[in-house]
């Protein structure tokens, strides 16, 4: 019994000893991407459109063994993560310009291989003079929400281009969102590129939270802006009307937030005068959304 006793705290040692080996972890081998391929198709090009219909669009695909998602950088100054190899992409240069699009594979272990191809585009798009004095009034103007203004956030069904179910009273939404400025800057190459200072935060929609990777309702979030965006102008694709709509439309690359968050990029501008700016865009939950601004 007393060699029993004697054995027995040796023995609840050992068992500690052994409950208290680290686990081993292996995150298997690195092993860069391979085996890259590159396609892109200039949208509309024909043998009277060699460099495409003028819309300026894309379609990229890309593939790589070992690849968990890529990297694209499409040589006009935007650059963004995509996780699978199929996108489009427009330029928003007017004229016919070439553009090297760069393609970083990334595989285990944050590996990289990369590919570049040359494009060259033609964009037809010309931003009317109007719309380009009002945004920028021929070099930079600085925005921030017409928090003074009935309606100045808004919201309504996908057809319709007014606030019709809610319409912000003056004053009434998040600190947050009423101290952001916009910054509208004509480029030389007459395109308008735009950057955002949301001072730390931006306000989003409660279904849009998770667009800009947050969860929670209406309220204030670290939205990240982006740094400095050119944004790519177009007619609008909206069935609104001149009566209604200026019927021109920019999208915002990245995340697209510009005040506030709605999880949309696309921006039809309703109105727009020297102090004034009227956007409606369709948010994440497929309302339309309405923002107005006014020049700082």
């Amino acid at each position: 019994m007393k060699k029993i006793l004697s054995i027995l705290p040796a023995f609840a040692l050992l068992m500690m000893l052994g409950g208290c080996q680290k686990e081993k972890f292996s995150f298997g081998d690195i092993k860069a991407p391979t085996d890259l391929v590159l396609n892109t198709e200039v949208v509309g090009t024909n043998t009277s459109n060699p460099n495409g219909d003028g819309s300026g669009s894309v379609k990229i695909t890309a593939s790589g063994k070992g690849a968990l998602s890529y990297k694209i950088d499409y040589g006009d100054g935007i650059t963004e993560m995509v996780p699978e190899g199929a996108i489009t992409h427009k330029y928003s240069t007017p004229g016919t310009n070439s553009y090297t699009i760069t393609l970083s594979a990334i595989g285990t272990g944050g590996s990289l291989s990369t590919l570049s191809k040359r494009i060259t585009v033609f964009v037809n798009f010309q931003i009317p003079t109007t719309i380009m004095d009002a945004l920028t009034g021929g070099t930079t103007k600085v925005w921030i929400t017409d928090k003074d203004a009935n309606g100045h956030f808004g919201v309504g069904p996908n057809n319709e281009f007014s606030p019709i179910w809610y319409a912000a009273s003056p004053n009434t939404r998040e600190a947050c969102a009423y101290d952001d400025e916009i910054s509208f800057v004509k480029n030389p190459n007459n395109t308008i590129s735009m950057t955002v200072d949301n001072k730390g935060s931006s306000m989003s929609i409660g279904a849009a939270t998770g667009f800009y990777g947050f969860t929670g309702g209406d309220g204030c979030f670290a939205i990240n802006t982006g740094g400095t965006k050119q944004l790519a102008f177009a007619n609008a694709t909206s069935a609104s009307s001149p009566s209604v709509s200026t019927r021109i439309q920019f999208t915002v690359p990245g995340n697209g937030i510009i005040n506030f968050g709605t999880g949309g990029t696309t921006y039809e501008i309703l109105s727009a005068t020297a102090t004034t700016l009227h956007l409606r865009n369709i948010g994440a939950d497929g309302n339309s959304w309405y923002q107005k601004l006014k020049v700082k």
